[in-house]
Formats: structure tokens, C-alpha cells, sequence
């Protein structure tokens, strides 16, 4: 609870004041026993930083500000897309196009002019990340990207700032508050990254658009209570969401001993991780390094002009070949291709498609391992397709 004190103890701990349009403001806060006025100035001193300003960072950054955090920063390298506005409530059609840093200032400053925004129109980076945070009191995960959650993690312990998390896919959806003083980080509860490519990422498996709204609120709800110190957080929890049946669930998630990151104290210095589906690369969202047995758009275009006698496999799921297909390609989503690859000839060549590279990748791999020589992965995948080769297919 927040205690009452008078105004010459107020003026010793340095906090800043409210002005009267900041006293209207926040009326419904400074009513609050929890809150008031005191409780009021320590949120308007307060740094809070998001990594991402995508559908988890918009939520959260919309309730902070209004709530009166007084400096939010915001680290995202990407520009808004279309395809970002189902969930993204932080822009808008009118900042299509924009860097999405920009969008959430002008959206932020809207909405509570009195809030200080700082933008760092950058990737949250091994070599950056504790520039960047080092400053601030929470760290707010609001990743799509296994790299840049284990960095968040990484970089919250090393600095000692609490990590407030949140995942989503599809309906389901995940809160904590990890890296706190005597809590678990997120390497006691998963200690390693997924092999790339073992967990879809949203941009391939879907999202509820609502759903990073219910999770942003949650991960706000979280900051302002570490902030103030009030409640109970969810340090030691992790919060399970089901939007489909509408369920809420907690598990408990122990300190581990032997963490690298918070307990054994192996992890000395921050590394970078492989990328699945995060902020996308400023320089082209879809583009994949090439690598030994990929085949780009157009030379799988000359192939098909040529009649070429090869298998083209596209391993995406069938609601995404609805949107969008490659003509001829026979349909193998990747969860089915292990069981699908007696039906496959290993004396044909073979071409694997999906999205972006990434599952086929792993598809490719498969069959590699079974002994398949002449196998290629269709680097950039149907997204690269429509950027090279054929711009009337729809990307998504």
C-alpha cells in the first residue's frame, strides 16, 4: 500500500510534481488508496522501455501513457504495414508506411501530451541492447522473435530490471514478470531457444487480433504495479490464456539453480540468436540469407517456363494457400511432411516452398536427413515470389 506523507517528505524524495492539468488528468488515480497523489509522481518519474511497438508494445504503451508514465521509451526497426493493423492498435491507415517509432510517438503524445517519448529506430541488438536499457526501471517484452526475447531476458538480468513478458499465437497467450530480485528469469522456465524454424511465428500460424490487446493490458497492469509497488505480480507465475474457451490459468515457475542466466551466472555477456518471427529487417521483412541448395524466385520461374520435370512442394497450411499459391505446387503442410515423405521419389528433384523459406527450410533439412540429394529450398518463399517474379499474388 502506498503510504501517506506529508508535503516536506514529498519534496525530499525528489519526486516531480503534478501540474493542475495533470491533477485532472489522473483524478481517478489519485482517488485510489493505492495510488493517490505520491503514487501519481512516482509513475510521471518513471522509464519504462518496449521492445516492439507491434501488437503486444501497442496496448501496453497506450495504457502507460495514458496511465502517466513519465518516459517511455520504444526500440522497433520496422514500418507499418497493412497487415499490421488487424491487431497494432498503436498506428493507423494514415501511418501506413511510416516507421512504426515515429507512428507510437505522435500516437502516444496525442493522447498525453505531458509523457516524454524516446525512439530508437533501431533492431534490439547484442551490441546495443544494454546502451538502451540500462537507463529505464521495467524492461516490457513485446517480441514476436525468440532472439530478441532471450536478449530482453539476458539483458534484464545482467542490469537487474524486472522483464514484464508476453507471447501470443493464434488464441492463446502468455504473461510474466521474470528477472526480478528474488524471482525466476525466462531462461528457469525455458533455458534454450527452439532450433530455428520448430515454432511458427505468427506472421505464419495467425493471430486473434484482440488477443496481444488482452496480453498487452496485462503486461501494463504488471509494469504500473512494479512501478508502484502495489499487489501481488506475476513474478513466480506464468499466465496461460485460451481466448477460444476464454480460460485464465497460472503455473508456478521456481528460481532454477543451475540457470545460466539468474542462477549459475555463466551468461557473463549478451549474444544474438537466431531470428523466427520478430521485428522484421527494416531492409525486407521476408528476405533469408541464401544458403547451399536454395533456389531463388526467379530461377524457380525459369524452371517452370522450361517445363522442367521436378516436384514443387509448398508445406504452408491450406488456409494460407487460399490466399495465395504458386500454380502446380501439390500441398504438404509441415506438420504432415514426416509421415508424407515415403510418398516422395528421391531420384526427382525437388523444390520446397512455404512463406517466407523458413518451414521449408526445415522440410528441406528433413529430407536430407533421409537421404534425398536433390532437394532446394525456395529462398524468401511465396513473399519473395510476389517481389520477383509475379506482383498479382497477393502477400500476407
Amino acid at each position: 500500500m502506498a503510504s501517506v506523507i506529508g508535503q516536506d517528505q514529498r519534496a525530499n524524495l525528489g519526486l516531480p510534481e503534478l501540474n493542475s492539468d495533470e491533477v485532472l488528468r489522473y483524478a481517478r488515480h489519485l482517488l485510489l488508496p493505492d495510488v493517490g497523489l505520491d503514487g501519481q509522481r512516482r509513475l510521471k518519474a518513471s522509464r519504462v522501455l518496449l521492445i516492439g511497438a507491434g501488437g503486444l508494445g501497442s496496448p501496453t504503451a497506450l495504457y502507460l501513457a495514458a496511465a502517466g508514465v513519465g518516459t517511455i521509451g520504444i526500440v522497433d526497426p520496422d514500418v507499418v504495414d497493412a497487415s499490421n493493423l488487424q491487431r497494432q492498435v498503436l498506428h493507423a491507415t494514415s501511418t501506413l508506411g511510416r516507421r512504426k517509432v515515429d507512428s507510437a510517438r505522435d500516437r502516444l503524445h496525442d493522447l498525453n501530451p505531458h509523457v516524454h517519448v524516446e525512439t530508437y529506430d533501431v533492431a534490439f541488438r547484442a551490441d546495443n541492447a544494454e546502451d538502451i536499457a540500462r537507463s529505464y526501471d521495467v524492461i516490457v517484452d513485446g517480441t514476436d522473435n525468440f532472439g530478441t526475447r532471450y536478449l530482453t531476458n539476458d539483458v534484464c538480468v545482467l542490469l537487474g530490471k524486472p522483464n514484464v513478458y508476453g507471447s501470443i499465437f493464434r488464441f492463446e497467450g502468455q504473461a510474466s514478470v521474470f528477472a526480478t530480485e528474488d524471482g525466476p528469469c525466462y531462461r528457469c522456465l525455458f533455458p534454450e531457444p527452439p532450433p530455428p524454424g520448430m515454432v511458427p511465428s505468427c506472421a505464419e500460424g495467425g493471430v486473434l487480433g484482440v488477443l496481444p490487446g488482452l496480453i498487452g493490458t496485462i503486461q501494463a497492469t504488471e509494469t504500473i504495479k512494479l512501478l508502484l509497488g502495489i499487489g501481488s505480480t506475476l513474478a513466480g507465475r506464468l499466465l496461460l490464456v485460451n481466448t477460444l474457451d476464454m480460460q485464465f490459468r497460472t503455473v508456478k515457475v521456481v528460481k532454477d539453480p543451475e540457470c545460466p542466466a539468474c542462477g549459475t551466472r555463466t551468461i557473463t555477456r549478451l549474444e544474438e540468436y537466431a531470428e523466427y518471427c520478430g521485428i522484421p529487417d527494416p531492409q525486407g521483412a521476408h528476405e533469408e540469407p541464401m544458403t547451399v541448395g536454395d533456389i531463388t524466385p526467379v530461377e524457380l520461374a525459369e524452371k517452370i517456363k522450361r517445363q522442367d520435370d521436378f516436384d514443387l512442394i509448398d508445406v504452408r497450411e491450406p488456409q494460407e494457400v487460399n490466399i495465395a499459391r504458386i500454380e502446380g505446387a501439390r500441398l504438404i503442410p509441415l506438420g504432415q511432411f514426416e509421415a508424407a515423405i515415403a510418398s516422395l521419389n528421391p531420384a526427382r528433384e525437388i523444390v520446397v516452398m512455404c512463406r517466407s523459406g523458413a518451414r521449408s527450410g526445415m522440410a528441406v533439412h528433413q529430407l536430407r536427413q533421409r537421404g534425398f540429394q536433390n532437394v532446394h529450398n525456395l529462398a524468401g518463399g511465396i513473399l519473395a515470389w510476389a517481389d520477383t517474379v509475379d506482383p498479382t499474388v497477393v502477400k500476407y
